[in-house]
């Protein structure tokens, strides 16, 4: 009799678990975001992240916050191309155990406000960043910016220097440097990192990291669908960062920044080549230099410890 009972059990444990399963992935083919979503808020939660909001220079703008907490130094990240605030979260994991750590997406991009027939190039970006800083109830100790998010950061810093004492331009846009594919492709015209299927996300994901990550599904098909509906207004953005009358305009402006600015680049970056680092550092009035190895486009993604680790030491010898 006993026996009988435990079988019956388990054949209802199996039942139970095998029709949830396959409830799991019917949910998933139909909502692949919804599990795309989860993945962030667990994220999230392992970085002490909340998401946050503020009206400012017009637009909604949504952000993550991390590492609350009296007296902690604040750093501000700002993304990059096709980026949003959750590129941060492994970084943010790190950082607040010492700082507190603001993320936004910049207008247009990830849930923050993008407005129909508005300019999101890289000057007025940088005017709607300058807004935002202005807004805070204290001035960032660091003010981070990776790619275009450095491009951004690098003409804020020149054109409003009282804002920020202090900034990082992490494999950053901007001034030219040793050609690559790349830069050949959006030259001719090309979005290198345009994903409308799972080939160019895989293709995508190749240039980005020396080290692709494996996106299972459904976050795959997610992350195509995102981006997918992305696509003009990527096109739109690449023009000004990339081809456009503002695409150096940082480049001619380095003089100008008088932030202690350190440069942090992978070696193997195959978007913006290492030899950029030069660029800025010889254009610019005060900067220190890491150079990381093994790594591709994503620094913050791929080594956030020893990402952390430079911002700490570039932090802690300020005079």
């Amino acid at each position: 009799m006993r026996d009988r009972r435990g079988k019956g059990s388990r054949k209802l444990v199996l039942v139970t678990s095998l029709g949830l399963a396959l409830g799991v992935v019917g949910f998933a083919a139909t909502a692949p975001e919804k599990l795309l979503d989860a993945e962030y808020a667990r994220q999230r939660w392992l970085a002490g992240a909340e998401v946050t909001q503020f009206n400012v220079a017009g637009h909604r703008w949504s952000a993550l916050e991390a590492g609350q907490g009296a007296g902690k130094p604040l750093v501000v990240l700002v993304h990059g191309f096709t980026g949003s605030k959750e590129n941060w979260l492994p970084l943010m994991r790190e950082l607040s155990k010492s700082y507190r750590v603001l993320a936004p997406d910049l207008p247009g991009w990830g849930e923050s406000e993008r407005q129909p027939g508005s300019d999101y190039g890289p000057v007025a970006q940088s005017e709607r960043l300058a807004t935002f800083l202005g807004a805070l109830p204290e001035k960032p100790a660091l003010l981070v910016g990776h790619s275009m998010g450095g491009q951004i950061v690098g003409l804020m810093a020149a054109r409003h220097p009282g804002l920020v004492d202090r900034i990082s331009l992490m494999s950053s846009a901007g001034v030219r440097y040793q050609e690559n594919a790349f830069a050949n492709a959006v030259l001719a015209g090309q979005n290198p990192f345009q994903v409308t299927s799972k080939a160019e996300l895989k293709r995508y994901l190749g240039i980005v990291f020396m080290d692709p990550p494996f996106v299972p599904w459904p976050a795959n098909e997610a992350l195509v669908r995102r981006r997918r509906a992305d696509a003009q207004f990527e096109q739109q953005v690449l023009d000004g960062i990339g081809r456009g009358p503002d695409a150096f305009a940082l480049e001619e402006e380095l003089a100008n920044i008088r932030a202690h600015t350190l440069l942090l680049w992978c070696r193997d970056d195959r978007v913006i080549d290492v030899s950029a680092a030069e660029v800025f550092h010889r254009g610019l009035a005060s900067s220190a230099t890491v150079i990381l190895a093994g790594c591709g486009h994503m620094p913050m993604m791929a080594q956030p410890r020893q990402v952390a680790g430079a911002i700490g030491d570039f932090l802690d010898a300020r005079g």
